[in-house]
């Protein structure tokens, strides 16, 4: 296939298509119409003389082709972006750019959304894309599906990508606040072990948090009545039961007045979290990926400690 026959924003469209599954969404990804995205994957069917994507009950899937392109296409991309980017600076006040990062509820409304803000002000052409956690982190990164992905340290595992510390967080007991157990300062071990607990787990595994994979690694034992995939909505689920659950300091301060609880201190000494900044190293001198982690770091630095 010679590239002088090609129109290479076609390759552009092909990406979004591949990575959104979707016509329209990849349309506004990109920036196009739906009437438009449907006569390029046209071209692109013609082009590459397959379907690409194929109708499945309500949604689209990728073939074998359009599965064996997606990766390379996506980091070819990536290469001419960031040879481009080499060759500019970045004015956050006035360059249009998008980034993605990757991040637990608790990591964006403790960290995030104060950088959200400061972009409003500061960078009003910046576009940020806040992703869920994911357990495949280090494939989001390699994919350039995310920009940045926020994990504690210890979760996201071995690997050879550059690293940031950005904040650190302790873990509390918390329970209902008509408990009998709200005024105390610390639970006993009888009591903690007696109430029924609410816990955060990821996926169809229930990948646990640092905190309950300790609790599972000194031996201890529980009822487990609920499992959640977020860690702000657990506070919420405890109220007016007897359940209790264990939360991040930062994420109770913010959210006291919002969900009716008390912290008290857990009865097993827990490690403290230490939220990372993980990054490709091929966004190591990218302008705009520098501002970005810079920002990052500026703002959890203000943060209380």
């Amino acid at each position: 296939m010679n590239l002088r026959n090609i129109d290479l924003n076609l390759l552009v469209v092909l990406e979004a298509l591949l990575s959104e599954r979707s016509v329209s969404r990849a349309g506004e990804q990109i920036g196009l119409t739906q009437p438009a995205m449907s006569a390029a994957l046209g071209r692109l069917r013609l082009m590459f003389d397959d379907p690409l994507l194929i109708r499945v009950g309500r949604g689209l899937e990728l073939t074998r082709k359009a599965e064996a392109l997606a990766l390379p296409l996506r980091e070819a991309l990536a290469a001419v972006e960031h040879t481009l980017a080499q060759n500019r600076g970045f004015d956050p006040s006035q360059d249009a750019m998008t980034f993605s990062i990757a991040a637990s509820d608790y990591a964006v409304l403790v960290l995030l959304s104060p950088f959200v803000r400061a972009l409003s002000v500061e960078a009003p052409n910046v576009t940020v894309h806040l992703l869920p956690r994911s357990k495949a982190s280090k494939e989001m990164l390699t994919t350039n599906r995310a920009d940045i992905v926020i994990e504690p340290e210890g979760l996201f595992g071995e690997g050879d990508f550059p690293s940031q510390h950005l904040i650190s967080d302790r873990w509390l007991c918390a329970v209902d606040s008509a408990s009998p157990h709200a005024s105390q300062e610390k639970i006993s071990k009888r009591e903690f072990l007696d109430l029924p607990h609410a816990v955060y787990g990821l996926g169809a595994d229930r990948q646990l948090s640092l905190a309950d994979r300790h609790l599972a690694k000194l031996g201890v034992t529980r009822r487990i009545e609920v499992t959640v995939e977020s860690f702000l909505l657990v506070p919420f689920l405890i109220q007016g039961t007897r359940l209790t659950t264990l939360v991040l300091e930062r994420a109770a301060k913010l959210l006291a007045g919002h969900a009716a609880i008390s912290t008290v201190q857990p009865p097993y000494p827990l490690p403290d979290i230490k939220e990372m900044m993980y990054w490709h190293n091929r966004n190591d001198a990218d302008p705009g990926h520098r501002w970005l982690r810079e920002r990052l770091i500026a703002i959890a630095a203000e943060l209380d400690p």
